[in-house]
């Protein structure tokens, strides 16, 4: 199977601070491989399913490292570009006892940035069920815009369900104008928009999660059906288009942490359970239940990715936890 699951970004070189403090002050690193759209992949690849990575990587030490983790977590790297002249981006992160770590990104001119849209028309759908993109491919460069471009056409004519996490990373933009336009392009563009609460606000100007969710769904040009909003701290949000044309919401409340290592990386793990969920078609409600799980496991771990459960780590912690 080509993957049920296809999704596309950039993938990092992380290097994690082994001492707390500033950034400027680190002297000792331990490296790791990083990147949202990555984790995203590796997460639902742990929760048995198959999983198709779209990207480009250089030929140098990240390259290999990346190709290496996603070949271990079984992951189709058919159409994973590799380049020659470009490098691949990495990132520095440090220690944080609040979980909100400082970060520097190293990323203008990455490998991921040059992707080559042409080389995506081959790109294999058959027994693909869902084609996941995010907002750092569309903001990096004309080119990741480009090929986001294309795979979503791929998509709607293989009949695959199209989702969106906006990922707003505002330091790769020319301006924040630029960023919600194009954002919201692309949004508009999928079946099923994952927003945080912050990002909803930024994009759509709006402050309520209901009100978040019409700006998508009350537009008569747009796709989406349904927008999920992470409310972070606060739990989880749906509402959903239906056949009948009304609208079924959902929420859930937050998880309870015992203690918060790193934030970062939780919320591809949010999303990566919600759409592991959608692959074995559970309820909208599972589907956020789920999410917050994952995203809260993964806010126990340091790192982008470790923390991401299996299906018995998932299904242990989900019997442990209480979720509203």
């Amino acid at each position: 199977m080509v993957g049920e699951l296809i999704t596309a970004g950039e993938p990092m070189g992380l290097f994690i601070a082994q001492d707390k403090g500033p950034l400027k002050n680190v002297k000792h690193f331990t490296s790791r491989i990083a990147g949202a759209d990555l984790n995203v992949a590796i997460g639902v690849a742990r929760l048995n399913h198959t999983v198709k990575f779209i990207s480009q990587i250089g030929k140098d030490t990240f390259g290999e490292q990346i190709k290496e983790l996603l070949q271990n977590e079984k992951v189709n790297l058919t159409d994973l570009q590799i380049s020659a002249d470009w490098k691949t981006g990495f990132m520095l992160k440090n220690l944080a006892d609040n979980g909100r770590p400082e970060t520097d990104y190293y990323r203008k001119e990455s490998a991921a940035s040059h992707i080559d849209p042409k080389k995506l028309a081959f790109t294999d759908f058959a027994d693909t069920k869902i084609l996941h993109l995010g907002g750092i491919l569309v903001g990096l460069s004309d080119e990741g815009y480009q090929a986001t471009l294309k795979l979503i056409e791929l998509a709607r004519k293989h009949d695959v369900q199209i989702t969106f996490d906006p990922n707003l990373r505002p330091t790769i933009w020319n301006s924040e104008g630029l960023m919600i336009k194009r954002t919201n392009e692309i949004a508009n563009l999928c079946d099923v928009v994952l927003p945080n609460i912050k990002e909803g606000r930024i994009l759509t100007g709006k402050t309520a999660v209901e009100e978040i969710a019409n700006y998508y769904l009350e537009d008569p040009k747009s796709h989406v059906q349904q927008v999920i909003v992470n409310l972070v701290d606060d739990g989880a949000y749906s509402k959903h288009r239906q056949l009948s044309g009304n609208y079924r919401t959902e929420r859930v409340g937050a998880i309870k942490v015992s203690k918060i290592v790193d934030r970062v990386g939780a919320g591809d793990g949010f999303v990566a359970g919600v759409l592991s969920a959608k692959l074995e078609n559970l309820s909208d409600r599972d589907c956020l239940r789920r999410g917050s799980a994952v995203g809260a496991i993964q806010m126990e771990n340091l790192g982008d990715n470790e923390g991401l459960p299996n299906l018995n780590e998932l299904n242990e912690f989900m019997s442990k936890v209480t979720i509203g």
